[in-house]
């Protein structure tokens, strides 16, 4: 299916729902969605996003920007995933246990607002990695309006990009619960070590970054455009010594580069 027959697809499913409550992180794909349901639904939208220490709050205050500039009303939610010891233990159905507990609570306000239909930003290309957080999703009946309309991630921004949206071409966001190997707890000083590290190196301008926290070792990953970088022997020692203030003794460059679901590799090696 052509982009602009999936949008049109889109519009018109979207003005079918009538109102529509929008789980909104800010990123490429929930700002599209956001976008085109308020240009749909005008004012039967409201955005809600999550704030806590599992987000980095660069990603909400930019989200907060293009709602409020969107003209989107926009409603901020205190999560509290860290006072969930079935969360912080983080098992490999973490995921299932933020998005259950999230979207019941998105469901609760958007239901003091008369609104039914909550929806969140999956497209089909999300189908492939380990996801448990489908699992909450489907199962408090959460739409997913891109993925019913066949849209992928080179469609959303080709379509964001049209459309003018400063979004089009941001690099794809995860929550910084997802730099930790399954079963090492999460606590809200590794999390701010992850978002201190994260952000000193998009300030030297690499743009997909993660760094997966591994105790003593931060672990980095970047685009394979972007591994060359570091072929710098003055950068790496900058980059060191920032990391090792902010409280790693070790620092490495994963060669692989940045991929998504990379703490899931371990689960595929236990399969084999």
């Amino acid at each position: 299916m052509e982009p602009q027959d999936a949008l049109n697809k889109f519009r018109i499913h979207l003005k079918e729902l009538g109102s529509l409550a929008v789980a909104y992180s800010g990123g490429a794909d929930s700002a599209f969605l956001l976008k085109v349901a308020h240009d749909v639904l005008h004012g039967q939208v409201i955005a809600f996003t999550a704030r806590s220490a599992i987000h980095p709050e660069r990603e909400f205050w930019e989200a907060e920007k293009f709602a409020r500039i969107s003209g989107i009303r926009h409603i901020v939610i205190q999560s509290n995933e860290l006072e969930m010891d079935e969360f912080t233990d983080n098992p490999p159905n973490r995921c299932y246990l933020c998005k259950y507990a999230l979207f019941s609570q998105i469901k609760e306000e958007a239901g003091k607002y008369g609104i039914q239909n909550i929806a969140e930003g999956s497209n089909i290309d999300d189908l492939g990695d380990f996801r448990p957080g489908f699992q909450a999703i489907q199962e408090l009946g959460i739409i997913s309006p891109l993925k019913d309309a066949g849209l992928g991630k080179d469609e959303i921004r080709e379509l964001s990009k049209q459309m003018g949206l400063p979004t089009w071409n941001k690099p794809a966001l995860a929550c910084l619960a997802s730099r930790f190997p399954y079963s090492v707890k999460i606590t809200r000083e590794k999390l701010a070590m992850v978002d201190r590290t994260e952000d000193y190196l998009l300030s030297l301008g690499f743009r997909q970054v993660r760094v997966r926290h591994h105790g003593e070792l931060a672990r980095i990953e970047v685009a394979e455009g972007e591994l060359e970088k570091f072929f710098n022997l003055e950068l790496m020692e900058r980059i060191y010594q920032k990391f090792r203030e902010i409280g790693f003794t070790y620092t490495a460059l994963d060669l692989k580069g940045y991929r998504t679901g990379s703490m899931n590799e371990v689960l595929d090696q236990e399969k084999n």
